[in-house]
């Protein structure tokens, strides 16, 4: 591998210089009155990101999967019944831990490649006449299929069954950097972490918590110490936290989020969706097909590529890795060996994307594919020439 290359994981995500910069400061006093004026900034900055007005924002050393556990310990007891559908790797590994905390888990088993069936959950939502569902899980976007699934739907199932269910959303490969609106689609927790549309390294969970989510944190029984967010919110009311903080992260997370607001959610949004949709016209070129079922779950920051029968994808990640110093994704779990990504979020431009898709065919050419050279980079160029970018991602 190269540092001198931009990766193309579906995070951790390049970093931009400035961001690189903010996180690299002399040690502060982070009980101090000092340390406030970067937690709070950051915390209604993600707000902001979140498209909320209410939500508590908790902002935790950790990474997304600590996020999913704040979500569950806060709010639940042991024995509660969870619905979720299984649909990748991200949504089977939060299912896991819901049944690790001795939870109980209506799982809506889901092809891999297709979004959430929120047809099939408002028929569970439905039938559950007593209420025992307690909550709701929905991974927003699936890292591991390229998948995004239509949140808005899943809270119009909640709503057409009349079910107070929590509806806790997985935003972690999404928020940042496609369209996230927690108050509209009546979220109560979101998760996410630092290290992808953030553009930051990996290090920090954060959650969002509606007001609802945190009148259920006075009920829930399940052991919580680290992940307390009443803990947390006392140590947020002293500039403090009732541990030592990741202060370089924050640091980071706060000009990150400059960054992202001063370039304006919809063109960060905008410009996510451009490249992804030129690495999307790169691979109709190659004659491959995508992991995703159809265009309306294609997912903004990941695409997941199918290779013929017979062939390890994995492969090409290893050779792009050993011969051009390159990183792409290899496919996890059930897609294992059949899929390689493309991680296309965060800090990216069309050269950048470009040159992943370079790299992409030059591996598929050494390895035997009938793959031109030329043809999926000429494809995405005339994409990207004929749609010409709104916004450039750039320094706070």
């Amino acid at each position: 591998m190269s540092f001198q290359n931009p990766v193309f994981i579906p995070g951790p995500t390049n970093i931009p210089e400035s961001l690189r910069k903010a996180c690299d400061m002399p040690t502060i006093d982070h009980r101090s009155p000092l340390f406030g004026q970067i937690l709070h900034p950051a915390r209604e900055s993600v707000r902001q990101v979140l498209k909320s007005d209410a939500a508590e924002i908790f902002i935790f050393p950790s990474s997304g999967t600590g996020g999913w556990e704040t979500a569950l310990t806060n709010t639940l007891s042991e024995g509660d019944k969870i619905l979720a559908a299984r649909n990748g790797m991200f949504s089977h590994r939060w299912i896991d831990m819901c049944q690790r905390h001795r939870l109980e888990v209506q799982v809506v088993e889901t092809p891999w490649g297709e979004g959430i069936p929120a047809d099939r959950y408002q028929e569970f939502l439905t039938a559950d006449k007593d209420h025992q569902i307690k909550a709701v899980l929905a991974t927003h976007n699936e890292t591991a299929t390229g998948v995004k699934s239509n949140i808005a739907a899943v809270r119009k199932a909640l709503d057409a069954a009349g079910h107070p269910a929590l509806l806790f959303v997985d935003g972690v490969s999404s928020i940042a950097s496609m369209d996230f609106r927690f108050d509209e689609w009546g979220v109560d927790v979101a998760v996410t972490g630092s290290q992808k549309g953030f553009m930051l390294p990996a290090g920090l969970a954060i959650a969002g918590f509606s007001p609802k989510a945190m009148d259920a944190t006075k009920s829930g029984t399940l052991p919580r110490t680290f992940f307390d967010v009443h803990d947390m919110a006392k140590g947020y009311a002293n500039n403090a936290y009732p541990y030592t903080p990741a202060v370089g992260l924050m640091n980071g997370l706060n000009e990150a989020c400059k960054m992202l607001l001063s370039e304006g959610l919809e063109n960060v949004f905008a410009r996510h969706t451009r490249i992804a949709q030129g690495v999307r016209e790169a691979i109709h070129a190659w004659g491959l097909e995508l992991c995703a079922v159809s265009p309306d779950v294609y997912s903004d920051t990941v695409s997941a590529i199918k290779t013929p029968e017979g062939f390890n994808a994995t492969d090409i990640v290893t050779h792009a890795a050993e011969t051009y110093g390159v990183a792409f994704g290899v496919g996890l779990g059930e897609v294992a060996g059949k899929v390689f990504r493309i991680g296309h979020l965060g800090s990216l431009t069309d050269v950048m994307a470009l040159s992943g898709i370079a790299t992409a065919e030059m591996c598929m050419a050494d390895l035997g594919f009938d793959v031109p050279l030329g043809t999926g980079v000429a494809a995405a160029q005339e994409y990207y020439r004929s749609h010409p970018a709104a916004s450039v991602l750039k320094a706070a």
